[in-house]
């Protein structure tokens, strides 16, 4: 399987010239390839192909008003145009029902949050004895490394996100070495807002609740914001801390669904989850801490990791009454306010902790064998190593399980 790996790097003032270069170039390939096909649509001419796209880029270089875009790496500007088409794809995808369905391919701008170039074996990317990171054209950057390689990169995508930072991603080949000994746990998950996630063996996690703990210091520097004058060096300056001070609350979330999800993984043989309607929820009054919970990018990881970890990731439907049975009886009592966090069952009285028992539930739901007593599995000090490894200069004195109170760890 492929997975990628997310490298700190950082360019001199020469080397970030370049890269602004090469992130225009891009850009403008990008937007020219997307005018060509929309004036061919609108004139009732077939589909632009992508080899005539890309003799149509040889010969725009080759004119006075765009002979700048060989001043960068010509397979940079190619694998632009694969975006495009990979764009199309997805769009189309999406109408024939393949997928969720997306918006149709949209003009990039200088402005946007997020700039990116890739470049593949063809460009002779490599990386140095010195632990450089040498691109055609750009030079070699200074990469901090926080873990080797699994096996040899066969691209790199080099961006900026909107705080300045750059970084390197690598996509990487891995075999079926990684596969963890198999063990005999199989749990439920429910996902919350109160603890972000009750395990069917009792265990609960807490939400840490990132984005609430940052309210103050980001309505601080979006405050400072305001008031600068638009197109000014301190208005560019001030909305650098805030995209400093939003991005550390994603780093942190990141980090810590990466940790959560990689121990329920090495300590459990299936995982099952809940196909939640965040979309739907994030339309309500609850929307800003469903944000900030981050659900679907946990149950992504965990479907990801288990692919890679040789463990068996189940997903049941939304509309499973997994709060509304008893996990002991099997008697289904109807929907209660979320007020009522235990009730007493009326058929087998048993008392139900409703995050638990939903959790119980979403495990038989899947069709795992668990033990609906609740009892807590003692886990194991296990590292939580990240796939999208980012570097962070600034740890926290405290884990962010032990802030979670995750216990165990």
């Amino acid at each position: 399987m492929q997975l990628r790996y997310s490298f700190r790097v950082y360019p001199s003032a020469g080397q970030r010239s370049a890269l602004a270069r090469a992130f225009g170039c891009a850009r403008v390939v990008f937007n020219d390839a997307l005018r060509v096909r929309e004036e061919a649509r609108a004139a009732g001419l077939p589909f632009v192909t992508s080899a005539e796209l890309s003799k149509h880029l040889t010969a725009v270089k080759k004119t006075p008003e765009r002979a700048w875009l060989g001043e960068v790496s010509a397979v940079i500007l190619q694998q632009s145009l694969r975006d495009l088409d990979t764009a199309y794809r997805n769009f189309f995808d999406g109408l024939k029902g393949k997928r969720p369905r997306m918006g149709a391919p949209r003009l990039k701008s200088k402005r946007d949050n997020r700039q990116s170039i890739r470049f593949t074996a063809n460009a002779a990317w490599r990386i140095t004895p010195g632990g450089k990171l040498r691109l055609p054209k750009i030079g070699d950057l200074k990469v901090k490394w926080s873990r080797t390689l699994p096996s040899t990169p066969t691209t790199v995508t080099v961006f900026r996100d909107a705080a300045g930072r750059y970084f390197a991603s690598f996509v990487v080949e891995t075999d079926a070495s990684e596969v963890l000994p198999e063990t005999t746990p199989e749990v439920g998950i429910d996902l919350g807002l109160g603890h972000f996630a009750v395990l069917s063996d009792g265990t609960k996690a807490d939400s840490p609740r990132f984005l609430r703990r940052a309210e103050k210091r980001l309505k601080k520097t979006q405050r400072a914001l305001s008031r600068t004058e638009k197109g000014s060096r301190n208005r560019n300056k001030a909305r650098l801390k805030v995209a400093r001070a939003h991005a550390r609350v994603a780093d942190a979330r990141r980090e810590f669904h990466h940790q959560l999800s990689t121990r329920i993984i090495r300590e459990n043989q299936a995982v099952a989850v809940e196909d939640l309607a965040v979309k739907g929820l994030a339309r309500t009054r609850l929307a800003k801490s469903v944000h900030d919970a981050g659900w679907s990018a946990f149950v992504t990881m965990l479907e990801y990791k288990s692919a890679r970890y040789g463990r068996t990731f189940v997903k049941i439907g939304r509309f499973e009454p997994t709060s509304q049975v008893c996990s002991r009886c099997g008697v289904k009592d109807g929907p209660k306010p979320l007020n009522v966090r235990e009730w007493t069952c009326k058929e087998c009285g048993a008392v139900l902790d409703r995050d638990i028992n939903a959790a119980v539930n979403v495990a038989k739901a899947a069709g795992l064998a668990v033990s609906a007593c609740g009892a807590q599995v003692r886990p194991g000090l296990v590292p939580a190593p990240r796939s999208e490894a980012g570097t962070h200069p600034k740890r926290p004195t405290q884990p962010v399980w032990e802030q979670a109170g995750i216990p165990g760890l």
